[in-house]
């Protein structure tokens, strides 16, 4: 049975993936972007399959405006994925407070302003899958992208207790969390803090430190989305890409061990 789909960010990377493996598989997908010519050449292929609507997720009239445009469309909304946001590169130090909260609007509250549109209309409906698309930065966060790091942070908390809370409706939700693939993430759509000298050692280590020789193809996430919104019981939370695998296990290694090592002070604040 055919679904029915609402992706913001879809005009590239794993937006335009998702798309795309919805629409070849006879899907209908309603795609958001701020500039929908970039989606242009997917209307003439696929024609009235294809909604594309133009959306700043920033803007919460709009964001619940472009859901409601969706869904009385084409009738009902079985997947919605937030995919729309953005890579901040600045040690904390360095971040300006209108980049920390230009982050925060797109990563997170355009995350919010989506699902809370989209959860009355699953729920009449009789169900529903959302999926918020995170981070490994999601999981574990790295020098120079302490902010970014917040906003995935602050997603996954958030569809967590969602899960939680609509568990019952026959909502489900999952969160996603891509490694690294060569898309223009940390390029043309990454955004970069002035840079002080005094974090020039910082990020002379990371860039000595990088190791890129394992990155995804972003062709395949389209059709591993795909496996994950059909299945019966989807997982609340799936790495996409090898490398997030491993980090993730080493780190919540350290902090067990970290844990485990100062349990006696934990015990003594109980009292």
């Amino acid at each position: 049975m055919s679904k029915t789909w609402f992706v913001t960010g879809s005009s590239r990377g794993f937006g335009r993936s998702f798309v795309e493996a919805a629409l070849d598989r006879g899907d209908s997908v309603a795609a958001t972007a701020r500039n929908t010519e970039f989606l242009a050449d997917l209307a003439i292929t696929y024609g009235e399959q294809l909604l594309a609507l133009s959306l700043d997720v920033t803007d919460k009239t709009a964001a619940f405006d472009a859901v409601h445009k969706a869904h009385a469309h084409f009738g009902r909304l079985d997947v919605v994925v937030n995919n729309a946001g953005y890579g901040h590169f600045g040690m904390v130090e360095e971040l300006t407070e209108a980049e920390a909260r230009d982050q925060m609007e797109t990563n997170f509250f355009g995350v919010l302003w989506v699902t809370q549109a989209a959860l009355p209309l699953l729920r009449t409906q009789g169900g529903g899958h959302i999926v918020q698309v995170s981070s490994v930065g999601g999981v574990l966060s790295f020098p120079s992208l302490g902010v970014y790091a917040a906003s995935k942070w602050a997603v996954e908390g958030l569809s967590e207790a969602l899960a939680a809370e609509v568990a019952g409706q026959n909502i489900k939700v999952t969160l996603v969390e891509p490694g690294p693939y060569p898309t223009d993430w940390p390029g043309a759509s990454a955004v970069n803090s002035e840079p002080d000298p005094l974090y020039d050692g910082v990020r002379q280590a990371l860039a000595e430190g990088l190791d890129l020789s394992d990155m995804g193809d972003p062709k395949a996430v389209g059709p591993a989305l795909l496996t994950i919104v059909d299945a019966e019981n989807p997982p609340l939370r799936v790495f996409f890409g090898r490398p997030p695998i491993q980090l993730a296990k080493d780190h919540y290694a350290r902090k067990l061990a970290t844990w485990a090592e100062w349990e006696h002070v934990s015990l003594a604040a109980h009292g």
